[in-house]
């Protein structure tokens, strides 16, 4: 599905043939945006997550910026769209948002240089990468605190102009600003991460790279809502549910 026009008044969602990589073919059938209910944009084969890459965001969590990236994963089945709940665990706590831009990967690639990063990128989007600090302190590593399924929120779609450099990010919990930082402050930027990844492992188009988040990760609870608005993409709203609850 491609969206376009203004999401806010006029825009369309106009029906993909196959996929939306490449130069993508329309079916010429079309609705408006407001009728249609949006999915996860894009079912990666692997979600590749950026840890420590604000350095703010270091200092608050009690550490120092790394000198090289510090990557993760989380499983695919942790992803889920727009407006879907994110179901807390009963036993983890505490929960905490974490808003960041996500790379959508284009086409496959290894090796890539960082000069040559925006050549294997299909667009951005957005993501929230949901933690359970308690388990991710218990274990000592991050897969289960961060790969428990709905912890993956993204979307709501991927925009495929936008200029990923200098990029306002806000995160609000029931509208009140958490996060409030710029994409420029990254410590590694998008074409060092792409380096960096795919020195590690083979990337495939639609492979998700979680490109770190600011300063001012907070709770959530059953009864929130959590929206992460990037500049120039969108927002990306998820209400919050505990795990369990009748």
């Amino acid at each position: 599905m491609s969206i376009e026009g203004d999401p806010a008044t006029d825009a369309v969602a106009r029906e993909i043939a196959e996929h939306p990589f490449g130069n993508p073919t329309f079916t010429g059938r079309s609705w408006p945006l407001a009728d249609v209910r949006l999915l996860a944009p894009i079912l990666a084969s692997k979600v590749v997550c950026m840890g420590k890459n604000y350095a703010a965001h270091a200092a608050e969590m009690g550490g120092e910026a790394p000198e090289d990236p510090v990557i993760f994963l989380k499983p695919n089945t942790s992803i889920i769209g727009p407006n879907v709940a994110i179901q807390l665990p009963a036993d983890a706590h505490p929960v905490h948002h974490e808003g960041e831009l996500a790379a959508v990967i284009g086409r496959p690639c290894k090796d890539v240089p960082a000069a040559k990063a925006a050549e294997n990128i299909l667009g951005y989007t957005i993501a929230n990468d949901v933690s359970a600090r308690d388990q991710q302190k218990k274990d000592g590593q991050w897969m289960r605190a961060k790969g428990h399924d709905t912890f993956c929120p993204v979307g709501p779609w991927i925009d495929t102009s936008v200029n990923p450099f200098d990029l306002d990010i806000r995160t609000e919990v029931n509208g009140r600003v958490r996060q409030s930082s710029n994409t420029s402050l990254m410590i590694h930027d998008i074409g060092a991460i792409i380096e960096w990844v795919s020195a590690v492992m083979t990337l495939l188009p639609g492979d998700l790279i979680l490109t770190g988040t600011p300063e001012g990760v907070g709770p959530i609870e059953d009864g929130d809502t959590v929206s992460v608005t990037i500049e120039g993409i969108g927002t990306l709203t998820n209400p919050v549910v505990r795990k369990g609850k009748s």
